[in-house]
């Protein structure tokens, strides 16, 4: 066989075998990539994202476009060369598995983590709309869950309304363990709540809850310190003075808080805030309307500049990362607060852009 020839079959029976060896090798590693973008103004699967019943709405032009990341599931088994092409792909990333599925956590785990702070963010999304708007919302503490087997099963109920514990007022979820961990274990605690049931048809009509019930829990005793527990976690829900509904299917997390936020302040505003402008955002929300960071920054540009977004509302503590790769024709405008994300609506609206806080490396 010439030299040549042999070469060239060696050559070949090597690729064959690096490519053998890159798909039956597997790697810990996961792939994020991006994901839709869904006009909060807008609709989707047929039925308005946001929808405003029993207070005066006004018509909205433009987008307030929320973005998602796309991640390969718990269970998949990345190999060697997947690995390699995301690595090389400019709109995907690869990260260690562990990130994104911490402790072993499986996708149903991660799917029901994601649904509870999805709900919850569209709550913050009212709120601090609302407070954004000087719409009064009232507030109360909330049996938000119960441990199964604790000492609180089949007394205290989700939704349960706690209005105090051994007689003093609560105020805010960590009223809750200050007050029981003054008892010692197998010490009896008296809550004052408000049954969820009586809860839920207050929260229908727009109204605070009435019709205390007493109920008596011994306490248990929590692993490590020791100290007492009674077994629930403690959260906060509100009255609202108008319906607000927000539905978006096949969706989880907390990123889209800021955008829901904004489009409900757009809906409740005579003055249309995005001038017809391509506006696309990140970036949770709390009760107070302060914005935080998200993961999958760059995917999120991206998927927004494929959209058609010309600007993307940034939370301040993503902004060193998004600000490293741009796509090209995007401008990342910086919002710490959703007073700031306005703001910058307004000023883009207006096409005052050159005042607007962009987003640096540094």
């Amino acid at each position: 066989m010439p030299r040549r020839t042999a070469t060239m079959l060696a050559s070949t029976l090597m690729l064959f075998a690096l490519l053998c060896a890159g798909v039956f090798i597997r790697v810990p590693y996961s792939e994020m990539s991006p994901g839709p973008t869904v006009n909060t103004l807008g609709d989707s699967h047929g039925e308005p994202v946001l929808n405003v019943s029993g207070r005066k709405t006004y018509p909205t032009s433009g987008h307030l476009n929320m973005t998602t990341v796309r991640v390969t599931g718990a269970d998949y088994d990345m190999n060697l060369l997947e690995a390699v092409y995301g690595w090389l792909a400019g709109d995907n990333i690869v990260v260690p598995h562990e990130n994104l599925y911490p402790n072993g956590k499986t996708d149903q785990e991660s799917t029901q983590e994601n649904a509870e702070e999805f709900s919850q963010s569209q709550q913050s999304a009212k709120v601090a709309a609302l407070k954004q708007l000087g719409i009064p919302v009232s507030a109360r503490v909330i049996v938000a869950s119960v441990v199964k087997g604790s000492p609180s099963e089949g007394k205290l109920h989700a939704g349960d309304v706690i209005r105090a514990v051994d007689g003093a007022p609560v105020t805010a979820p960590d009223d809750v363990a200050k007050l029981v961990t003054k008892h010692k274990p197998g010490e009896p605690v008296e809550f004052t709540i408000v049954p969820a049931a009586e809860s839920a048809e207050a929260a229908k009509a727009h109204r605070e809850p009435t019709g205390l019930t007493k109920v008596t829990i011994v306490t248990g005793k929590a692993e490590g310190d020791g100290h007492a527990i009674v077994g629930i976690r403690a959260g906060t829900d509100h009255t609202f003075p108008f319906t607000i509904d927000i539905k978006l299917a096949d969706v989880g997390g907390p990123s889209a808080g800021l955008m829901f936020a904004l489009g409900i302040v757009d809906k409740l505003t005579p003055e249309d805030l995005t001038g017809g402008k391509f506006i696309a955002g990140t970036g949770t929300i709390d009760d107070a309307g302060k914005v935080g960071p998200i993961g999958g920054i760059q995917m999120k540009t991206i998927g927004a500049r494929q959209a058609g977004a010309k600007y993307f509302l940034t939370p301040a503590e993503n902004c060193a990362a998004a600000a490293a790769d741009v796509p090209g024709g995007l401008t990342l405008v910086k919002v710490s607060t959703i007073d700031d994300a306005v703001k910058a609506l307004q000023k883009i609206s207006k096409g005052d852009t050159a005042a607007l806080a962009q987003c640096t490396k540094s």
